[in-house]
């Protein structure tokens, strides 16, 4: 279904021809059978692959237990996954892309961080991030005591316990430098991993 962009009120998909799919109340069904909402007409595709359901304001995405899988942002998804605007969903051989008229602004110098310590996998608006061993360590250990300022000698002991007193502040400072560079919007001017003169870093997080 495509609607007018001066008419367009609820989410809506885009495909790779550029049509629009509306995402109404309820739910949104894509597959290869002719019921689905969405019709893709690829072997690839399930007969009843994947769903776009209504849960209050948000819009949720769920694998219909199909055989080549769902992927969202190029992660395959086991669970269901709220969509954000911009987010790309994959469906055999067809992207498609969604969108969110009606999203509340929010201020775009600000990167969306997720950390999975347990996983070992981090995301900067929602998609997955590679971070070197030292990185992953700095970042989960700042995220386990978010909001709080850690000292050099915290980092150190946390990130280095191989070499006990023997770390030096210009590691510090660049491996805290390197993780900006792939956690924040804009390295030179950091909104997430912060430094507090004197007395060490903190990383902000809601």
């Amino acid at each position: 279904m495509t609607t007018d962009p001066a008419e367009r009120q609820a989410p809506y998909l885009e495909d790779p021809t550029g049509r629009e799919h509306l995402l109404e109340v309820g739910s949104v069904t894509i597959g290869r059978a002719v019921s689905s909402d969405i019709v893709i007409t690829s072997k690839r595709v399930s007969r009843e692959h994947a769903r776009i359901r209504q849960d209050g304001w948000r819009r949720v995405l769920e694998d219909l237990g199909s055989t080549n899988g769902t992927f969202l942002n190029e992660e395959r998804i086991v669970t269901g996954r709220e969509l954000r605007d911009r987010d790309r969903i994959k469906i055999g051989d067809v992207v498609f892309t969604f969108h969110d008229p009606d999203i509340t602004y929010r201020d775009a110098m600000v990167a969306d961080l997720e950390v999975d310590a347990s996983a070992g996998v981090v995301r900067v608006n929602r998609q997955i991030v590679e971070l070197s061993p030292k990185e992953f360590v700095l970042l989960a250990h700042l995220r386990e005591h978010a909001n709080e300022v850690r000292s050099k000698d915290d980092i150190a002991a946390e990130v280095w316990p191989e070499y006990a007193s023997d770390v030096y502040d210009y590691q510090i400072e660049n491996l805290v430098r390197r993780l900006r560079g792939k956690i924040e919007a804009d390295p030179s001017d950091p909104k997430l991993l912060l430094t507090v003169r004197g007395l060490g870093y903190k990383l902000v997080h809601g």
